[in-house]
């Protein structure tokens, strides 16, 4: 079995004996936590050492913001998560007091979403760092072009809506930043969310592209009020047309 068939093996399996998205909701945190993402070793012997490494590294660096008067108990654990990841990657600002970069505003969208789904702290930033560190390297490349394939397989499920969005100079005006650089983080419930991630994590980013064309064609042009009771609907038909356009879930962008 190839390594991309593997990681989509659990999905595959769960659709065809018809509970598409039930073990997906569950199956986040397990994902996130296993090699793919290098929190942990494939080898599980090494488990419990490695992540007593990753408990000391997060409470050194805690400690090391909190030293030079960067973060305190007072803040909130996004920004802790923020500080964190800026510091370790050689990014922390001068002051705390800098206004936010872009990327940064990101980070913090999807920090929020994640602590939504995984209750500890230390686990938490690690789910993080990892699943941004993938998205600006694995997917560095292939995010920019999300927005030119949304044109793409819009084209093809309705192309009278995106003539009209074109018409209505609308299209260069949608929430790229929302839907491909938060992927989807404040925008849809943490619930469905997992669903998504789940895929992208899993080797997918296109699965991005084809939520945001159901969102299109399921509310047109009122793309950022999407209520709790249809967000999961909305994924499910997003991963029928992924399956549509993708076939079997074996992709790697």
């Amino acid at each position: 079995m190839t390594e991309d068939s593997q990681r989509n093996f659990r999905s595959v399996y769960y659709e065809k004996v018809g509970f598409r998205g039930v073990e997906e909701k569950k199956s986040l945190e397990i994902l996130l936590k296993d090699d793919r993402l290098g929190i942990l070793p494939p080898h599980h012997e090494s488990h419990a050492k490695v992540m007593t490494y990753r408990k000391e590294q997060y409470s050194d660096v805690l400690h090391a913001l909190k030293v030079i008067r960067f973060v305190s108990d007072a803040t909130p654990q996004v920004e802790v998560y923020l500080r964190m990841y800026q510091l370790e990657s050689g990014k922390l600002p001068r002051s705390s007091s800098f206004p936010l970069e872009p990327e940064d505003e990101a980070f913090l969208a999807i920090a929020k979403a994640m602590e939504e789904m995984v209750e500890d702290s230390v686990d938490c930033y690690w789910i993080i760092r990892c699943f941004v560190n993938q998205l600006n390297t694995k997917y560095r490349d292939s995010l920019p072009q999300l927005p030119k394939a949304l044109e793409q397989y819009l084209n093809l499920e309705d192309s009278r809506l995106l003539t009209h969005l074109k018409m209505c100079s609308a299209v260069s005006k949608l929430p790229y930043d929302l839907w491909f650089k938060r992927c989807f983080a404040g925008c849809l419930p943490e619930s469905s969310l997992q669903r998504v991630w789940d895929k992208v994590v899993s080797g997918s980013c296109k699965i991005l592209v084809f939520v945001a064309v159901e969102i299109l064609l399921t509310f047109k042009i009122k793309v950022m009020a999407i209520p709790q009771d249809s967000s999961d609907a909305i994924v499910s038909k997003a991963i029928d047309l992924w399956h549509k356009h993708c076939g079997t879930p074996v992709h790697s962008s």
